[in-house]
């Protein structure tokens, strides 16, 4: 938007035209990723450090030290950056949001802050502690800073699996009056949002701080959510999750977590391993959030080859759960842009994505069957003995409370696929059918007896899918 109007441009400044657009799509959320303060030390790291120059200058070749603000993950304040604006911009953008049914998103990061946070200098005891001896073992994983009460040795903040991330600082959640503060942060957040995106929520569970840091917590999650939701009725939580902890964050609090199991199935073209992660219990399922591309991982149009970027979509959006898509995503971008970035690299819109993606979206919108309807996974079923095309094929059933049925096939494979899908629809025997896939030209008449017994017959080439509607054409 900066770049089209000639100058910055903040949340007030955004139109009523992409609002209005936003709405129109069928989006119940929008998540502002990054609109908390960072600070010079962050941005310090940034600028310095040779190891993340290289994939600055991938995305954005025309890079400037300007174009590089520090991470939103290391934040020095939960207060709106200026740049976008500060707090009374964001309060009208909600307020404008509001008016057209949208509920607004934000970030919270519980297991850091930024090296130049206030805590650092007021509250060193709210940090993971090191030493000497630690520094000189693992130097990327501590540093030596300032504090009020004389120099200490803070860890960074960090993935178990990963060294420490340079711009950051450990929280320690051992600390109990460390766990007060944060749930003031927390009454505080929540009085300029609808729901908060909780960054790598995992990292604080008891078992995995226990692992990181050899300290025992007590569970953070179920009294901080409960706190926030008896001043906010129906305030939302999602979780930034992994390594199948997705279960237990439910048990905790939140309402959704990603589905990163998903998409890495999805990624590596498996449809057995999509068909088994869909048949988990519905109380599981409803409660993930299903996408083909975040700000960490790649984009979409850069590693899902068309035409399987548009099986994996219809796979994804039309399982069960929230639905989740990137900007940039409905237009086909293939740049992934750092976090540590303030501008992204022009790319041209993919025409042939952007009217998948609007034909996607306008049905998912047009009814409220794949909203408020049934779901349940087909089981494909060979389609003659020793054809084994069968095990490349997800398949979906949705049934409305209003009737409407729908059934929805995609061949997850490089390669031609068959099989008979028995349509676990009520009241088909006996009446005739029009299958009218919503999502390309095909119409076809069917009995409905034979839809339950062989089952309905589906031939698809690679990659392709159905999306059909039935509509009952006589008694």
């Amino acid at each position: 938007m900066s770049r089209a109007a000639g100058k910055p441009v903040t949340l007030a400044d955004v139109d009523d035209a992409t609002l209005d657009d936003l709405a129109r799509r069928g989006f119940d959320w929008i998540w502002l990723l990054s609109v908390w303060r960072t600070g010079a030390a962050g941005r310090a790291v940034s600028r310095s450090n040779p190891a993340w120059e290289p994939e600055f200058r991938a995305a954005l070749p025309d890079l400037t030290e300007e174009d590089i603000c520090g991470s939103g993950f290391a934040i020095s304040a939960y207060e709106v950056d200026e740049a976008l604006g500060g707090r009374a911009a964001l309060a009208e953008f909600r307020a404008r949001l509001a008016a057209r049914g949208l509920r607004l998103m934000l970030d919270f990061v519980p297991n850091h802050t930024a090296l130049d946070h206030p805590w650092v200098s007021r509250h060193p005891d709210f940090y993971v502690q090191g030493d000497e001896q630690a520094l000189a073992a693992a130097p990327a994983d501590y540093c030596r800073v300032a504090t009020d009460q004389g120099a200490r040795i803070l860890a960074h903040g960090r993935d178990p699996n990963f060294p420490g991330w340079p711009d950051t600082l450990q929280l320690n959640y051992a600390n109990p009056t460390l766990q007060a503060a944060l749930m003031a942060e927390l009454a505080m957040i929540a009085e300029h949002c609808d729901g908060l995106r909780c960054d790598m929520a995992m990292l604080v569970l008891p078992d995995v701080f226990r692992r990181s840091w050899g300290l025992t917590p007590p569970a953070f999650w179920p009294k901080a959510i409960a706190a926030v939701r008896e001043a906010h009725r129906g305030f939302t939580f999602l979780a930034e999750a992994y390594w199948d902890l997705e279960w237990e964050l439910q048990q905790q609090g939140f309402d959704y977590c990603y589905d990163k199991r998903l998409y890495d199935r999805l990624r590596h073209s498996d449809a057995g391993a999509v068909r088994a992660h869909l048949g988990a219990g519905l109380d599981y399922q409803d409660r993930l959030a299903r996408f083909l591309e975040n700000h960490d991982e790649p984009r979409a149009a850069a590693v899902f080859p068309w035409p399987r970027h548009q099986a994996a979509a219809i796979a994804a959006s039309f399982a069960p759960g929230l639905r989740f898509f990137h900007e940039g995503q409905l237009d086909g971008a293939r740049v992934r842009v750092p976090v540590h970035l303030c501008r992204g690299p022009l790319e041209s819109r993919n025409a042939e994505i952007a009217d998948f993606y609007d034909r996607l979206l306008g049905e998912l919108t047009k009814t409220d069957t794949f909203r408020d309807g049934a779901w349940s996974l087909i089981p494909p079923r060979s389609a003659w003995a020793g054809n084994p095309t069968w095990q490349d094929l997800i398949s979906y059933a949705w049934h409305a409370r209003d009737g409407r049925d729908y059934a929805v096939v995609v061949n997850y494979s490089d390669h031609r696929a068959q099989c008979h899908l028995r349509l676990p629809f009520a009241n088909l025997a006996g009446r005739q059918f029009q299958l009218i896939d919503v999502m390309g030209s095909e119409v076809y008449h069917r009995d409905g007896t034979g839809l339950i017994d062989p089952g309905l017959f589906i031939d698809l080439e690679a990659w392709r899918y159905n999306v059909f509607r039935l509509n009952s054409v006589g008694s």
